[in-house]
């Protein structure tokens, strides 16, 4: 029993419990047979029983483990974008200066600048998924304190954030994604504004008569929030027209916003405030998120944006020519800068506040288009590629586009028809001024691109679409190549590349990390880009620019480098890669997804998003002018890529890199067939996180509950690896790497040591290591296994705890999941065993995430013990008592407790009493408060502190997914 004299601070909680830690740890070096993370968990259970540990208890140290990681997660972040202490600001406010003095001073140097800082090099991208796995509170105090220079402003704000929790937000809308995709867009143009401002002040002083010639615009702000449609039916044609109604209104307000109140820019003005009244007047028609509106609604919207066309501006030009106009009328030198700012952002980014990126799935095309197809078979079956290539080149020999209108938009059924008809109409009544990104998914045959060319020609836009492949699965990866060079064998496909001028290919991380492992699938996608190189030349394309999307998300399960940004974009784009494009002389433009919260806390605030775009200024410029001995030395002086990368030496040894690469490939595809990997993540994995995303949840089984994840792809990718790091061991980033470092351990060791873009690699693994840890992944499968259970209860001295045991393993017998997971965990060890020989310098999981851990899991088997001793009842709604603690075995909690809340309610009959004019039959006359006091609402509380904890976890991962 708990006394006054027991009680402990939050302090002296925590030492106390990583003091346990400590010392399991130090005896189970001693113990080949203990687990001293379940051993801890043991201890931490029998201080609940003895109620020297309370929930309030929990509560306080939370508290105090909360603003550790948060202060912790601040710093990184800090560091990540290159604001650490010691961090020499000014230079990064030079960098555009630099920039402009390294262009030769040689007959056409203006026109030299001109041209590099003239067309878009980089894109953030800002992405979406569920991926927003924090409040927007904490994102926002943790971005906050990480622009902070002084770590006594820090640490209120992290004070500020440790009181809240750590779960996101209960309910996240496409709205609240599009709100916060924003907000980083914002500061993003903001830190865009300042880099091309930079830049046309040293062209002043340099070229004086000339400067307001330029229109910089070598980075763009784009997103794909509200556009995405891959896997997804729950965003209407109409939410998206409305989510890019209000991208044109942010844009049309910085213009009014910014734009000087002088006589020169009045016609600007007038004709911008015209647009601006004329998009608010659509808005306000326009139907709101998660509604199916009236046939009346649409055609009200409809009318709107047809009625207010002209007044609201689909093209930028007219805006251009007018700021053009301006810049050359305003007399101060102040107002032209601010103008000829302005310009810049319209001139890259159109009627929009960030470019769009629509998506959906190859299988979405290939049904769109099947109606005017009479083959029979998939596109993907290599016996039917030729007569599918065929035949769809055909249909391309003679189309003629129809016409859209929302009305044929509002009945069309097929996914991909209605998605072209949504940008034909977005085109056409809202901004017209550049082509628009149109991604798809899981590409895998040249049909597939071939395809979506005759839908755009179809309806009008071949010329306004960039039709761009994801390469992310296994076998896109494999087939990429090939793909493309059925695309290219088409005449059609050709002369498109050559009109719209840009060869646009986008490569996942997340699903190609989880199915062959994040250093694999990093090998892979190199050689793909490499081949993309020689393929373009082969083609007679070397003109065409080459577009390569990274939607990598952020680290360290969905691919983003996690030391750094320099070292995130040097490891997405190496150095060879870039080199061999300007050899050939092919410009190539690089675009990076910036991921849901994690990825917009880069951009979450000015400061950070400046140097977030001076960290892009670096990697982009670095390379073109390079020949600049000042601008060389200059960016060179930093840590990253460039000259250190020309002779790597793994490039010199193709045979290893081939080999290493394809091992790991191989033991990751093994990994992820392998029985007992189903079950780690989908037994209690996938209740271990909340929701977080605007994506609808999983599906249910037939007899209620999440359905049994019976293989990895039955999930997506980023709960996949979300789950990894909730259990202590990201397989995805780690597993493979010790047999294919133990086939040549020597040469292993000296691409570490010598190969920039080995070591680079392999620090994503270094990474991994550190948070994970084998001891706390046996601690999760040994709570599955029934015989652990069986051997407590033989040992256990607590009265009544034996029969708790004995029938928690009897459920757990019955869900047979511990022969597959012993065997995975030999597999896991194996190769762990092999890597540690091979690197011993890796580092190991630290104690405080250890004890969160450890913490969670005594947690759960809390939550068990009290399952338990739920009565009996009838089967209701076809579920029984012992399914229903198969439930409680795989944390099923919030479904249970629903089902638990009708089974035995707390509020009596309503009918009782009443009189409805026969004998009474028979009525549940009693609630079952004390059910719901002494079990449901504990274990409630339980679970809630569990879910805290994974927030926790979260956040010292460094990412969520």
């Amino acid at each position: 029993m708990r006394t006054d004299d027991q009680s402990r601070s939050p302090d002296e909680l925590e030492q106390h419990l990583l003091g346990l830690i400590e010392a399991s740890r130090e005896q189970s070096s001693e113990d080949p047979f203990r687990n001293p993370v379940l051993a801890v968990t043991l201890a931490i259970t029998r201080r609940f029983d003895r109620d020297e540990i309370n929930a309030a208890d929990l509560e306080a140290l939370f508290v105090r483990l909360r603003e550790q990681a948060l202060a912790e997660r601040a710093e990184r972040l800090r560091g990540y974008v290159g604001l650490e202490a010691g961090t020499d600001l000014a230079a990064d406010a030079a960098m555009p200066a630099r920039l402009v003095a390294a262009v030769p001073r040689r007959a056409g140097d203006f026109e030299t600048l001109r041209d590099l800082v003239g067309r878009t090099a980089f894109a953030v991208v800002f992405t979406a998924h569920p991926t927003f796995g924090m409040p927007k509170a904490v994102a926002a105090l943790i971005a906050q304190a990480a622009s902070e220079p002084e770590p006594g402003a820090r640490a209120p704000i992290i004070a500020k954030a440790a009181a809240l929790s750590t779960r996101p937000d209960p309910v996240i809308t496409l709205d609240d994604e599009f709100e916060q995709a924003c907000i980083a867009a914002n500061h993003g143009r903001n830190a865009l504004d300042a880099f091309n401002g930079a830049l046309l002040d040293a062209a002043r002083a340099r070229w004086p008569d000339r400067w307001t010639e330029l229109v910089p615009k070598p980075f763009a702000i784009a997103s794909w929030v509200g556009c995405d449609t891959d896997g997804r039916t729950d965003i209407g044609w109409w939410d998206t027209l409305r989510y890019r109604l209000e991208s044109k209104r942010m844009q049309l307000d910085r213009v009014m916003r910014q734009l000087p109140d002088i006589p020169a820019t009045g016609v600007v003005r007038e004709l911008t405030q015209g647009a601006l009244s004329a998009v608010n007047r659509q808005l306000a028609v326009a139907p709101r998120l998660g509604t199916q509106p009236s046939l009346e609604a649409v055609h009200r919207f409809a009318l709107a944006l047809i009625i207010e066309r002209e007044r609201a501006q689909t093209d930028a030009g007219i805006l251009l020519a007018g700021l053009a106009g301006a810049v050359a009328a305003a007399p101060e030198a102040a107002d032209k800068r601010t103008i000829a700012v302005l310009r810049s952002g319209i001139a890259t980014h159109g009627l929009s506040n960030a470019l769009p990126h629509f998506r959906l799935n190859a299988s979405q095309i290939h049904n769109a288009v099947r109606r005017v197809i009479d083959l029979d078979g998939e596109p993907t079956d290599a016996a039917q590629r030729r007569s599918h290539l065929s035949t769809i080149h055909t249909l391309l020999n003679d189309v003629t586009p129809v016409a859209v209108d929302f009305g044929a938009l509002a009945a069309e059924r097929a996914s991909a028809a209605r998605l072209m008809m949504t940008i034909t109409q977005i085109l056409k009544h809202v901004d017209g001024t550049h082509p628009v990104r149109f991604l798809i998914a899981e590409t895998e045959t040249g049909y597939t691109l071939l395809a979506a060319l005759w839908l755009a020609r179809h309806y009008g836009i071949a010329d306004k679409v960039e039709i761009t492949p994801l390469f992310e699965t296994a076998s896109a990866l494999e087939q990429g190549i090939r793909v493309l060079d059925d695309a290219l064998r088409n005449p059609h496909w050709r002369q498109y590349l050559k009109r719209i001028g840009r060869l646009t290919v986008q490569f996942g991380y997340s699903d190609s990390g989880r199915y062959v492992g994040q250093l694999a699938a990093t090998f892979w996608i190199e050689r793909l880009r490499l081949r993309l190189t020689e393929l373009l030349v082969q083609n007679d394309l070397a003109g065409v620019e080459l577009a390569i999307f990274d939607t990598h998300g952020e680290s360290i399960g969905r691919g983003a480098h996690p030391t750094s940004l320099r070292d995130r974009l040097a490891y997405l784009a190496p150095e060879d890669a870039r080199r061999r494009n300007r050899q050939a002389g092919i410009p190539v433009r690089l675009e990076s997804s910036f991921q849901g919260t994690d990825g917009y806390l880069l951009f979450g605030t000015l400061p950070l998003a400046t140097a977030s775009v001076a960290r892009i200024a670096e990697h982009v410029f670095a390379l073109d002018v390079a020949e600049d001995d000042a601008f060389a030395d200059y960016v060179l002086s930093e840590p990253r890529a460039g000259a250190d990368e020309t002779d790597d030496p793994i490039y010199g040894a193709a045979d290893f890199a081939a080999e290493f690469f394809t091992v790991a490939r191989q033991d990751m595809e093994a990994l992820v067939d392998d029985a007992g990997y189903a079950a780690l993540l989908g037994t209690f994995g996938p209740s271990l996180i909340d929701r977080t995303g605007s994506r609808p949840v999983a599906r249910q089984s037939d007899s209620g509950g999440p359905a049994m994840i019976t293989h990895p792809r039955q999930m997506r990718a980023i709960p996949n690896n979300a789950i990894l790091h909730q259990l202590g061991y990201l397989a995805n980033s780690l597993h493979g790497m010790g047999r294919a470092a133990g086939r040549a351990p020597d040469l292993f060791r000296d691409m570490r040591r010598d190969s920039v873009r080995f070591s680079r690699a392999f620090r994503i693994v270094q990474h991994a290591a550190t948070v994970s840890d084998l001891d706390v992944l046996r601690a999760y499968i040994d709570t599955l296994d029934p015989a652990v259970w069986l051997e407590r209860a033989r040992r256990t001295q607590k009265d009544g705890r034996r029969d708790e045991l004995v029938v928690i393993a009897g459920a757990l017998e019955r869900l047979n999941l511990a022969p597959a997971l012993r065997r995975l965990f030999g597999r896991l060890t194996t190769d762990w065993l092999t890597l540690q020989q091979a690197a011993p310098d890796l580092r190991k999981m630290s104690v405080r995430l250890t004890l969160l851990h450890a913490i969670r899991l005594a947690l759960i088997h809390r939550i068990w013990f009290l399952a338990v001793h739920i009565p009996g009842f009838r089967p209701q709604a076809g579920v029984t008592r012992d399914q229903l603690l198969e439930r409680f075995l795989r944390l099923d909690i919030e479904g249970c407790l629903t089902l638990l809340d009708e089974i035995f309610p707390i509020t009596p009959d309503p009918t009782l009493g009443l009189n409805f004019g026969e004998p009474a039959g028979p009525r549940d006359v009693g609630t079952y408060e004390a059910e719901h006091g002494g079990l449901f609402q504990p274990i409630h509380r339980m679970f809630v502190q569990v879910r805290e904890i994974s927030g926790m976890i979260q956040h010292e991962v460094g990412a969520f997914g």
